[in-house]
Order: structure tokens, then sequence, then C-alpha cells
């Protein structure tokens, strides 16, 4: 498994175990509980995987060219690895109401085909293919996809600790 992602899994793993059911559903007012917050995450992690399968149907990369403002968000989130909190999420990736072991047992799968995914587009395209856009950063490649969802996940992956009692 890639190393960011298997990082990524590894700590949302960590984030969640031992949590008992009541803390996994608790949050504070306006905010999202530990649940909510694995859901966005493993829709955003479908979504990625709709994208990477319409690239390898279409048989290349989605990618746009980047701005100068795509530019900056990928610097300063994947290269720098900070994730800037306060941003609305996409309504796509919007927690739905999904069950606590549903979503625990669908986001390693859905992990595991991103990882399988990005090696497909990355084998066929090459690992300088802009593979497609990411709504706020433009334009990524699949090695760029893979550590933007490191950082994303481990943003979340400290909330969600935070929302179970393990900060």
């Amino acid at each position: 498994m890639d190393s960011y992602l298997e990082r990524l899994r590894r700590q949302l793993e960590d984030a969640v175990s031992g949590a008992s059911a009541a803390s996994l559903t608790q949050a504070p007012p306006g905010k999202w509980n530990a649940v909510q917050i694995l859901e966005h995450l493993l829709l955003t992690y479908q979504g990625t995987n709709r994208g990477l399968a319409k690239c390898v149907e279409l048989g290349g990369p989605l990618g746009t060219r980047a701005t100068l403002k795509d530019r900056m968000a990928t610097l300063l989130v994947v290269n720098l690895g900070y994730m800037p909190g306060g941003r609305k999420s996409p309504a796509r990736a919007m927690p739905r109401g999904m069950e606590p072991d549903e979503v625990r047992h669908e986001i390693a799968g859905e992990l595991q085909r991103m990882i399988a995914g990005l090696d497909e587009c990355e084998r066929r395209f090459g690992g300088r293919a802009k593979i497609m856009d990411h709504p706020f950063l433009g334009p990524l490649t699949a090695a760029e996809w893979r550590k933007f969802h490191w950082v994303h996940g481990r943003h979340h992956a400290r909330q969600i600790r935070e929302r179970v009692g393990k900060s």
C-alpha cells in the first residue's frame, strides 16, 4: 500500500479504535461528530475513485491547466502539508447520515480502491500527468492526490481524536 495512504489508514483506525458508540456521535454545537467526519472522508474517497475510473475509461488524464491560485493552494496543502481550517465542504462531500458501522466498514475498501486507481493512472499516463482536478487545488498528479488525501485525512483524524476524547 502507498505509504501516505497506508499512514492515513492507520491514523484513522487509531483515531476510532476503542471509541464508544456514544463518543463517535457527539460533537460540539455546529461541528461534525466523528462518524460524520469519517463519512465526509469516505465521500471524498468515493469521488476521487469515480474520477480515476473516468480517466481510465476515457484513456487519458482529465486535469486542466493550473492557474496561479491552483499552484499556490497546491503548494500550501500538498507541498507544505498545511490544511487550512474553516473551509466549507463541497455538497458532494457533506455527510448524509450513514450508520457508524457502515462508514467504518467501507472506508478501508475505498482507500484500497483509490490506491489501485492512482497506481493504474500513474502507470498508464505517467507520473507527471495531471490526472484530474481537485475542487480547491486544481489539477493534481497521482502523487499529489496521494499526499492531498493524507494531509486532508490527517487534519480530520485530529478532529476525530478530539471528539472521542483521545487528544
